[in-house]
């Protein structure tokens, strides 16, 4: 038997692991391949099955809050309608808007009966005579008026040169003596804030406030805040202040002072003499949380009554303090 028919006659070699691995790479792909196509490759057309999506976005606003369009309607309370909006928001993903801190309500003098009232800093002759709302939680706590750190009642007084000199709320006490003037409130109970009083409350105090000015006889009454002095008015004229009745922060008309005593008739206490009022100013909130004003307005409505105390002062021969830091 010669070489060549021994290799014929010899058994085909069965193919390696590794050669069937490489034959992978000659057999034919059913399947399109995943590697991304690069982005200079020409461009696929889509899919005539995927549809472009048609879905309109609403318009928001800057806090991502659903914002009225022509196409969704609205009642006459400005809230839109829930029908109309329903069917949109569900294809629209809207982010929700900030929580909104919940508006603090009435809160009975029970609430608050563990804090101890704010003594009034009263006195007769008085300059002024500084009426605000009611003592705050900080305020009560202290035994001190506008306690508070963000109350600017105490900057006012020196911005405006009602005080010569920049006092503290513990210096309080001291204002009779020192420039003339005193504190008191329209409601005396303590409370976290003004909404947690009443309208009723309110009304009550302004014949309270009557009796005070009466018996000690202030030169001016300066109402710290509107919503005091629409108390008093309401309670005056039987109706709300409007807008026609025309107010304005200041000086208000001499048939507006508080405290008025006519002259006694004979054999009625006739040596108490008559008194016209104290004349009323009206001056703007200093709370630190009432942003309705800019802090150049409301320092002007101060230092109009600032003005007028400088000069009163100085007819009644008062000995004024300077304030050493600024000589």
């Amino acid at each position: 038997m010669g070489l060549e028919q021994a290799a014929d006659e010899a058994p085909a070699a069965q193919p390696s692991f590794k050669g069937r691995l490489q034959l992978q790479e000659f057999m034919y792909q059913t399947t399109p391949s995943t590697k991304r196509p690069s982005p200079r490759g020409r461009r696929v057309a889509p899919s005539p099955t995927a549809a472009p999506s048609r879905k309109r976005k609403l318009p928001t606003n800057t806090e991502g809050s659903l914002v009225a369009s022509p196409s969704i309607k609205q009642d006459d309370t400005g809230d839109g309608d829930e029908t109309a909006i329903s069917s949109k928001v569900a294809t629209t993903s809207i982010a929700p808007s900030p929580r909104k801190r919940a508006k603090a309500g009435y809160a009975p003098p029970s609430t608050y009966a563990h804090l101890p009232p704010l003594v009034d800093i009263l006195a007769p002759g008085l300059l002024v005579l500084f009426i605000g709302l009611n003592p705050g939680v900080q305020t009560a706590r202290s035994g001190h008026a506008y306690a508070h750190p963000s109350n600017l009642f105490w900057k006012l007084l020196y911005s405006s040169r009602i005080t010569p000199v920049r006092c503290t709320p513990e210096e309080d006490r001291t204002l009779p003596e020192r420039f003339g003037l005193g504190n008191t409130n329209i409601v005396s109970r303590p409370s976290r804030n003004g909404s947690e009083l009443s309208k009723a409350e309110m009304d009550d105090g302004v014949a309270i406030l009557e009796a005070k000015i009466r018996e000690h006889r202030p030169e001016v009454a300066c109402i710290v805040g509107k919503g005091i002095w629409e108390s008093i008015w309401r309670v005056r004229h039987g109706r709300n202040l409007r807008n026609s009745d025309g107010f304005a922060y200041g000086w208000q008309d001499e048939s507006e002072n508080m405290g008025v005593v006519h002259v006694a008739s004979e054999g009625e206490g006739a040596d108490s003499g008559g008194f016209k009022g104290a004349r009323v100013f009206v001056a703007t909130t200093t709370s630190g949380l009432a942003a309705g004003m800019r802090p150049s307005e409301k320092e002007a409505v101060w230092r109009e009554l600032g003005a007028w105390c400088e000069a009163r002062r100085k007819e009644r021969g008062m000995e004024v303090e300077h304030d050493e830091s600024s000589s």
